[in-house]
């Protein structure tokens, strides 16, 4: 096998883009595409707020591919999901392939017409291909297949679960190593994510509040990670600190939960994950403040990183 300091002389790379209406497996594609988790998962529409960039690198191919996951398109209703949206719009620019991801279990609703608009205003020599997902629980998908290839017709159609058929998304990501054209790679071939390690936890913690949080309280729940510190003996946890944003004194009441209770599982959730995936023990210090109305708040996004 290369070595990731040493890829191969000839190489080829290309960027693919995932888009789709709110809450119809995109992050969980990207997860298994990739064979790690860099993208946020919850059953709540709207979990990915920004463009995360998932790399799967075959070294031995010295092929490069850049999956670009994006938040669901939807009828945006502040400036958070204003910004949301520009960032589906922004993926679908300059790619060498796009991923339509459609809920089978369900025929198009207005959101996935939104998407099929977007992608017949695109150029037209970026193929696309139509991703039936969630087969696995779909009644009648054969149906719901030609109702979404009835918006827009796709290159190639893949049927599959994002979650419980990993050999049919491999089979979808060897398909697409194959139109990569000759390039350098993009990154570095050792690492999956374009993402900072403190935005990778933010995202995590938030997964966890989403989860465990009910009604509208989770839309309006936004982390930042304010300090990361190594440990300096391999007795000692490594310690994150980080901002629970909430736009109500009322829901930071619910956040923190009678006695604490909520804040606790919150932390616990995402610290067993973080422990998992960075393989080692976490002191995870959380604190809730409240930023009023900081959806419609240009300047608190930019600091969250959802603005430019």
């Amino acid at each position: 096998m290369s070595d990731h300091l040493n890829p191969p002389e000839e190489t080829r790379a290309a960027f693919v883009a995932l888009l789709g209406k709110p809450n119809v497996g995109k992050s969980t594609l990207l997860n298994t595409l990739l064979g790690v988790k860099v993208a946020p998962i919850t059953p709540k529409p709207q979990t990915t707020r920004r463009g995360v960039r998932g790399i799967y690198t075959d070294r031995d191919e010295g092929i490069q591919l850049v999956f670009v996951d994006t938040p669901g398109l939807h009828r945006a209703q502040d400036a958070l999901g204003e910004f949301m949206n520009r960032e589906v719009r922004n993926a679908a620019v300059d790619v060498d392939a796009i991923l339509w991801v459609v809920d089978l279990r369900r025929p198009p609703s207005d959101e996935d017409k939104d998407v099929a608009r977007l992608l017949g205003n695109i150029e037209q020599n970026i193929p696309v291909y139509l991703i039936g997902n969630k087969v696995d629980v779909a009644k009648y998908p054969d149906e719901a297949i030609d109702l979404y290839k009835s918006l827009y017709e796709p290159v190639r159609t893949y049927v599959l679960s994002a979650l419980d058929d990993p050999k049919s998304v491999y089979a979808l990501r060897d398909d697409l190593l194959k139109l990569a054209p000759e390039s350098p790679y993009f990154f570095p071939d050792n690492i999956r994510s374009d993402q900072t390690r403190e935005e990778w936890a933010a995202e995590l913690i938030r997964e966890s509040a989403m989860i465990h949080l009910r009604q509208e309280i989770p839309y309006a729940v936004a982390v930042q990670v304010l300090e990361w510190a190594d440990p300096t003996n391999a007795k000692e946890p490594l310690y994150i600190n980080a901002e629970i944003w909430v736009e109500k004194t009322g829901h930071r009441i619910i956040v923190i939960g009678k006695g604490g209770k909520m804040i606790r599982e919150i932390g616990k959730t995402a610290r067993k994950q973080l422990e998992v995936f960075l393989s080692q023990k976490i002191y995870l210090d959380l604190e809730v403040v409240v930023h009023k109305d900081w959806r419609e708040d240009r300047e608190a996004l930019r600091e969250l990183g959802y603005e430019n």
